[in-house]
């Protein structure tokens, strides 16, 4: 039996998340689904982020047993033939056995991006977080720069989680202005105003993790809370210090990491 690892991307607006749920369609039951397809047989992967409803990936990995002998470049094509058309399997690979696409990954990186126009852009409505008025990037970034390492992020941590520890390694963090895309030449600019992008790359991530620090930092940019205010939430571990939860859509994760673990930067 052979273990094949896919990596995925999908644009997660329409569905309840990665992870199968007893209503509304998930990326696991399409991919299983495809699968099941192609080896006439039923197939459980496991994926590397449960990935929430409305949450995007560019880089998901998942892994599987596969007794067909087809070669990864064929499955790559005959899955994608069988995925609808906002979910691609962008690469296949075989791995050795008993690798794990969540148990064998020693880091993650999700991106979060915030636009600040006055007028929300239409085109960026399922991909970012419209915050209207400007934040200040540099505080932010001060902010956040006090999470890098090993910290018990409870204070970050969303209701209903069951984990042994909410301890966690944050690699690094950063959060930076960028100019508004102007790749495609037809697309009128709603703003001049920078997005803004928050990236943060761990050895794991807690429920809302992600939203909930954005959060936190938003309410920091936009001069309502002092910068140590960040470092009293971590320390006080209590969510209700924390800021609100940052809606889904500018949520993505990027990239999982295999190998030995990066360290802290």
């Amino acid at each position: 039996m052979r273990t094949i690892a896919v990596t995925l991307a999908y644009d997660g607006t329409r569905f309840v998340g990665w992870q199968r749920q007893p209503a509304g369609q998930s990326i696991q039951e399409l991919l299983e689904s495809a699968l099941a397809a192609i080896q006439q047989r039923e197939v459980r992967v496991a994926g590397a982020g449960r990935t929430d409803a409305g949450v995007h990936a560019t880089g998901q990995v998942a892994s599987f047993p596969f007794a067909h002998a087809m070669p990864c470049d064929v499955l790559t094509r005959a899955l994608n033939a069988r995925l609808p058309e906002d979910v691609r399997v962008l690469r296949a690979d075989e791995r050795a056995e008993g690798f794990h696409a969540r148990y064998s990954g020693t880091s993650k990186r999700y991106r979060y991006v915030v636009t600040t126009s006055a007028v929300p852009d239409p085109f960026d409505a399922r991909y970012a977080w419209h915050v209207p008025g400007d934040v200040d990037v540099e505080r932010m970034a001060s902010a956040l720069a006090s999470l890098a390492g090993r910290h018990d992020f409870a204070a970050f941590c969303g209701a209903g989680s069951h984990v042994a520890t909410t301890e966690r390694t944050l690699f690094d963090a950063s959060c930076r202005a960028i100019a508004p895309d102007s790749a495609a030449s037809w697309r009128p600019a709603a703003s001049s105003a920078p997005r803004v992008v928050i990236d943060l790359r761990g050895d794991g991530f807690l429920r809302h993790m992600v939203r909930n620090i954005v959060g936190t930092l938003v309410e920091i940019g936009k001069g309502r809370w002092r910068v140590s205010r960040m470092a009293e939430v971590l320390e006080g571990r209590d969510r209700r210090d924390a800021g609100p939860t940052a809606p889904p859509q500018g949520l993505c994760l990027v990239e999982v990491g295999y190998g030995d673990p990066p360290g802290v930067e």
